[in-house]
């Protein structure tokens, strides 16, 4: 059984990732499917001077469960099991790091996010997933 992250931002090409991913377990692949979304850590010294860190937390963590209701619905209308989890850093060196730590075998991701700064062929995310990770990725167009 492969072990796969697959990363969301909320994109359209995150969703055709999410689709991809359905149809390779609808076609009989095992795959034990692991959901993440990364934050960009708030420093902002206007936020921090009013929320404590414990409220910039919760209310990062509760942002990002709110963009993976997109990718948790499909996946729940197909009847796949996941885990899902949402985690603060520099978003391609989080992805690339988590894929590590739970022993991932392959990352299947959308080839450009929701970022306004993005490379000319591939999203500045994807690229740097790409440099940081060392097991195959695979990207969604």
């Amino acid at each position: 059984m492969l072990k796969t992250l697959v990363p969301f931002d909320g994109s359209e090409n995150a969703l055709h990732a999410v689709d991809h991913v359905v149809a390779l377990i609808r076609d009989q692949q095992a795959i034990d499917l692991h959901l993440l979304h990364v934050r960009e850590p708030i420093d902002s010294w206007e936020v921090r001077r009013v929320l404590t860190p414990e409220e910039i937390s919760a209310l990062q963590l509760s942002e990002g469960e709110d963009v993976l209701q997109a990718a948790r619905r499909r996946l729940d209308a197909a009847g796949i099991r996941y885990t899902a989890e949402v985690l603060v850093g520099d978003i391609g060196r989080t992805i690339a790091r988590r894929a590590e730590e739970i022993g991932c075998d392959q990352i299947i991701m959308g080839s450009r996010g929701v970022s306004a700064i993005a490379g000319l062929l591939l999203g500045s995310v994807t690229t740097k997933v790409l440099h940081f990770a060392h097991i195959p990725v695979t990207i969604v167009r």
